[in-house]
This record gives C-alpha cells, structure tokens and sequence, in this order.
C-alpha cells in the first residue's frame, strides 16, 4: 500500500541534518519513495492509499536497539542493590531454568514494549542455554516474527565455567565444539542478508570472564567465514578490568584484541572503562559501540565516554540491555538518559539532543552494519518510522520537537512502521494483544522463579 505522512515535523537524520518544520514522507509497499518540504502534493495525496495527517507530530527514523537479553524480562526486579558480578552470581542459577515457553514469552514481552516505545530494529544477545532447555533461539526469533520488529538475534555462549575460573556456575555452560557447532546451524538456519533482511544472525561469546580464548578465536573465525558480525560485552566495569588484568594481563581492550576481536564487523556492549589507547584503537579498527546508560546506571557501572568515542569516529549505537538491570525496557529512556548521562559527565554541550536521537537511530543502524537501509528517513531507504504526537500538555509549548522528544516526558506514539507495515497505532500494538503478552510474561516469571526456589 501507498502511505502519505502529511503536515507532519521531519527529522530525517540525514548526513547534512536534513529537518522539515512542516513536510511530507510517502511510502510506498517497504520503502520510502519521497520526502518533503510543504504539503503533499494534490497528486500524491490522490494516489495514496491512506493519508495521515501529521500535525502537531514530529516523525523519526525508527530507533535501533542494540544490545538486549530478551529472556530477562521474566527475572526483573532481582539483585536491585547489586553490583555487576553480585547481580550474575545471583541471577545465574535462575536462568538455569530457562526453556522455550520462558524465552517465548518473555522475548515477546519485551519485544513489544521495544515497540511501544519506538524500536524497529532490536539485537538479542542470547547466552545461556541450559541441557533440555529446547530450541531458545528459534523461540525468541518466533516472538520477534509475531511483534513485528526487524530482528538481530545473537547465538551467544559461555565455556568458562566457575570450576575452571570463570563467573558463571557450570550448569550453564557450554563446551566448545557444542557452542560452534549450534552456532553455525543457526546461521544456516536463520540469517537472512537481503537489503531489506527482517531477521540477520550474529556470533556472541558472552563475556572475557565467561567465555575461553579458544572459544572467542574460533568463534570470530566461524563467523568471517560466513559473513555476520561479531558482539559481545567488554570493559562494563571496574572489576572486569581487575579479572583481565590478573588473568591475562591486559585490560580488556588489549586482550580481545589479541584474539582478533576487534574490527568494523565488532560491536561491544557497554565499553565503559576504556583508556585513550583503548579508544584510538576501537577507532582504528572501526569496532562499534552499544551505549547502555540505564543499565550502566543501575548497576552503578560507570559513565561511557561517549564524547570521547563520537569524536574519535567510532560508531555508537544505544542498547536497552537486558530487563533484568533496566526494568523500563524503553529505548526511548536510553535516548533521554545517553543525553543526559554525557553532560553530567562532560558538560552541557557533551551531547546534544540531534547527536542523541542519531545515537538512537542512524548510530544504531551504523552498528549493525545497516546504515545504507535503515536509520535514516531518505529515499530509497526501508520505511522503518515512528511518529511521535508532541503537543499534547506533557509536550505543549516546548519550541523544539526533537528537545521534546528527547528531555521531555516519552511522547505518545501515533504509528510505528517496520518495513512499511503498522507495529504501534496511538499507543497500543497491533499486531499482537498486549494484555496477552502481560499474563504470559507474568506467568512465565512466576514458573522460572519457582524452579529456582529449594
């Protein structure tokens, strides 16, 4: 079908910051086949299949999420007071647990609330796959078909075990030629590299104190050979210096640089204690970056140097993390909070709210190696949108649309497109039912907990 977005305030998010006070956006089937200044020409309007109008609305690339734990939403609101290690040894043995009805159901719970808070794209990165859990994966890549987003999902994996050094208890690890031979299955399985791709496979080794260095060499090498990035966390907190430094005798950065692991086909979680030489060398490489200040937040992990990094060329991309340490699960927060975590940090001028929103949108797609499809409202680009209402009384009066947007209270949502079609209409999905996915969420909690409990 053919959609007219009308009278409507455009940000495209373009290479030269592109805005339309007053514009238009037609799509046609998945793709965007013209943008504007003024109304709508009569003739397109005629043509259309539906016309909107967009006044008092400011419209938005869609926003890109990526990094996530999707099964996490069945284990918020644990471990709230603890730091990083604390909050893993605690959290470990309950996604023991985990199955397919708990991944289901708590991926399309927090898939959808991705949704609901303008996300289009969103990663996953998966690592915990307990013996007789069943097909986790493929229950999470079924959640994402049924919400609607574009989906990123990640095989991750841990080999590295407490017996042998590492954080997580062995009952959640894997061993090597397990974790590559699943690894490369799910690739043939699942990844699709289409331009306008709804669902790409990525390699993710969980962690340098979870995973061995056998598994991060290989894996990288599994995933060259097939052609899909590469993700996993690095340099979170204080205490993941201390574990490399004492087992490995770098800092993070250096070690998994040994190991091949850094490149333009690499994204890091977090990368929060990073020192110049890191920085430079993630520039160098041309390795990405998921932001993740809530969740760096909660676990009082530290302020990214987000400045710092923009500055030096390193692409950046936001991420909700999991749910488990950012219970709002709100893309959104993260655009407010990346702007407003760089200027506590840096100064009022650290982050303005254009670079946050294109953190959240053209950085994202940058991340995920998207950049030429998504991320940014031009023609020719997949119609990944979100349009959002700013004059309703949260929003009356404040001069700037995207300040709105980004430092006010979250705006309604009037429509999210993914590939042309509606995910969100004001402020509700429909394309699955929400107070379902709420009971289901809730119930798949209530089993996981209760697994865990002697």
């Amino acid at each position: 079908m053919t959609l007219v977005i009308d009278t409507v305030t455009i940000c495209t998010v373009d290479a030269a910051g592109t805005e339309h006070p007053s514009g238009y956006v037609v799509v046609d089937g998945n793709r965007i086949t013209a943008v504007g200044a003024g109304p709508a020409p009569d003739a397109v309007r005629r043509g259309a299949d539906r016309v909107l109008d967009g006044s008092g609305c400011l419209l938005t690339p869609g926003l890109v999420n990526t990094h996530q734990h999707l099964y996490q939403w069945a284990t918020r609101g644990l471990a709230v007071d603890a730091t990083l290690f604390e909050w893993l040894t605690a959290l470990y043995p309950v996604w023991a647990g985990l199955d397919e009805e708990v991944v289901r159901a708590a991926s399309a719970a927090a898939l959808g609330w991705l949704a609901r808070t303008g996300c289009t794209t969103s990663t996953d990165h998966h690592y915990v796959f307990p013996a007789g859990g069943g097909d986790l994966l493929a229950a999470e890549i079924g959640s994402a078909a049924a919400v609607g987003l574009r989906f990123h999902p990640t095989r991750g994996a841990m080999d590295l075990g407490a017996s042998h050094g590492g954080l997580p208890p062995d009952s959640v690890v894997e061993d090597l030629d397990t974790v590559l031979a699943a690894t490369e299955a799910a690739i043939t399985r699942f990844h699709d590299p289409a331009y306008d791709s709804m669902l790409r496979v990525a390699v993710a080794p969980c962690s340098p104190f979870s995973v061995t260095g056998k598994l991060m060499t290989e894996a990288a090498a599994l995933a060259r050979r097939h052609g899909v990035r590469l993700h996993t966390h690095l340099a979170e907190t204080d205490d993941e210096e201390s574990f490399c430094q004492a087992r490995f005798g770098a800092t993070p950065t250096e070690y998994v640089d040994s190991l091949g692991w850094l490149g333009d086909d690499v994204w890091m979680a977090h990368a929060v204690h990073l020192d110049d030489a890191a920085v430079a060398r993630f520039a160098a490489t041309g390795t990405g970056v998921a932001h993740c200040p809530s969740s760096n937040a909660r676990l009082g992990a530290g302020i990214a140097r987000t400045r710092d990094l923009i500055d030096a060329g390193v692409p950046v991309g936001l991420g909700v993390d999991g749910a488990a340490s950012n219970e709002a699960g709100s893309l959104l927060e993260e655009l407010r909070h990346a702007a407003l975590f760089a200027r506590a940090r840096g100064g009022p001028t650290a982050l303005s709210v254009r670079e946050a929103l294109s953190l959240a949108t053209y950085g994202g797609a940058q991340v995920l190696g998207r950049e030429a499809e998504i991320g940014s409202i031009e023609v020719g680009k997949l119609a990944d949108l979100a349009l959002w209402r700013v004059d309703t009384l949260p929003h009356a009066g404040i001069a700037d649309p995207v300040a709105a947007l980004a430092l006010a209270s979250p705006p309604p949502l009037v429509l999210l497109l993914v590939d042309g079609r509606p995910v969100v209409e004001h402020d509700r999905l429909v394309t699955v039912d929400e107070d379902e996915l709420a009971r289901d969420a809730a119930a798949a909690s209530r089993r996981l907990l209760a697994r865990s409990t002697p």
